[in-house]
């Protein structure tokens, strides 16, 4: 049944039916140790479309900050290289659009917009692409704070000495800034990378922290994103390590995990490709996915030092 039209009175009402008509853009977040292969995760997006040279072609904009391409050495696809945060701000921008809601003073504003525009021409360059890879979060938020360190807001205002704590404060509002109005680019797929961290909290117990200058962003992030996915190994049936994707947040090995689509299992194979056709995929009815039933009781869950043991 259609949903009756309803009146504009001044105030935009998206129906049901034109929201589940809208594109869906998946924004992710991608989290493991150096070396697990999170930038050949680029190699499972490829379409099977051909360029003239019969190479598959790839939807996907990399965005390298880690200079790492080495991982992807043939890879058919295209990049743009940042080198400064202003740089990787003007890009956000220039993909995701202004910020009505902001002053021609602010960065990501109309004003922004359209100085950016007129440096790199016309935005509709970017229609070709489907997805934004950027490699890494980790390394953006190194840029982010050394620019941060020469700003006004990091000396003080008595002394004019430097003050870390003014410059870690910027550096937290600049991120989330960029991550925020990344995530508001409808239409297209944003995949962040980053470096996973284990450490032991004051109890001696093992955690893993994405890798992030200042603790602001690691932890508003995942209240951004649409998914956060741990890429680990785990030990298959048998006896090897396999790679994989943690995917819900209620994992047995504390990993950082997340899925607002309700569509993925726990472990997930590490593609890309196929796990974003999954999310895109149909849902289950809401009855099926949610769980209001009172728990039952159960032995105490092992600690972090157990896990590792077993």
């Amino acid at each position: 049944m259609s949903t009756p039209s309803i009146p504009n009175q001044g105030f935009r009402i998206i129906t049901a039916d034109q929201r589940l008509a809208e594109p869906r853009g998946i924004k992710a977040c991608i989290f493991g140790r150096p070396g697990i292969g999170k930038t050949s995760l680029l190699w499972t997006l490829l379409s099977s479309t051909t360029l003239a040279n019969g190479q598959p072609y790839s939807t996907a904009l990399f965005m390298d900050l880690e200079a790492g391409d080495l991982a992807i050495e043939g890879w058919p696809g295209d990049t743009i290289r940042p080198r400064t945060w202003p740089e990787c701000r003007d890009f956000a921008v220039f993909i995701g659009g202004p910020n009505p809601a902001l002053r021609d003073d602010q960065p990501y504003s109309q004003a922004h917009y359209d100085a950016v525009c007129e440096r790199f021409g016309d935005p509709t360059v970017l229609d070709r692409y489907d997805t934004v890879f950027i490699d890494s979060i980790t390394v953006a938020g190194r840029l982010c704070f050394q620019w941060c360190r020469g700003q006004p807001d990091a000396f003080s205002d008595k002394t004019g000495k430097p003050d870390i704590r003014g410059a870690y404060g910027l550096h937290g509002r600049e991120m989330i800034g960029w991550l925020t109005h990344l995530q508001h680019t409808r239409g297209k797929n944003i995949i962040f990378v980053g470096v996973l961290d284990e450490k032991l909290d004051d109890f001696n117990r093992k955690v893993f922290v994405p890798q992030i200058d200042g603790a602001k962003t690691g932890l508003e992030l995942p209240g951004i994103v649409d998914q956060v996915i741990t890429m680990t190994d785990v030990k298959g049936d048998d006896g090897h390590l396999h790679r994989a994707f943690i995917c819900q947040t209620l994992n047995a090995w504390g990993y950082p995990a997340k899925d607002r689509s309700g569509r993925l299992d726990l472990i997930e194979e590490p593609h890309l490709g196929r796990l974003m056709d999954k999310i895109r995929g149909p849902a289950a009815p809401a009855a099926q996915r949610l769980e209001y039933g009172r728990p039952s009781p159960a032995a105490p869950a092992p600690t972090n030092s157990e896990h590792a043991q077993s």
